[in-house]
């Protein structure tokens, strides 16, 4: 089984290329309707939270039964995106490192809190 530590971005956008291309989906996944999935598939991953407070989230972590379709819904996410980068020449890896530059700059550390005695 692979993970994640042993797995590139490449191979994964290698991955769903390849499962896409056997599918012949090319005519379906234009910028526009791969953007819609990404919504899409977002938003089955919320139903899996709504109306549960913070307690009822981490039980369904724990359990196997109500992890598997958060898991499912995030992959469902994930392959959507790396199809979107894979179709249009997106390098995640560079992007990601370009955001969190901004992101810091943006999202300053927050000041150290003084000790007092």
């Amino acid at each position: 089984m692979r993970t994640d530590q042993d797995t590139s971005v490449a191979k994964l956008k290698d991955q769903v290329r390849r499962f896409c291309d056997e599918r012949r989906w090319d005519r379906y996944h234009n910028a526009k309707d791969l953007a819609i999935g990404i919504i899409t598939e977002a938003s089955e991953l919320l139903v899996q939270f709504r109306f549960k407070n913070e307690r009822e989230v981490e039980k369904l972590f724990r359990n196997r039964t109500t992890r598997l379709p958060i898991c499912e819904e995030l992959v469902d996410i994930l392959h959507t995106v790396l199809r979107f980068a894979q179709k249009y020449g997106i390098d995640l890896s560079s992007e990601l490192a370009k955001k969190m530059k901004k992101n810091r700059v943006k999202y300053p550390l927050p000041a150290k809190e003084s000790r007092r005695g």
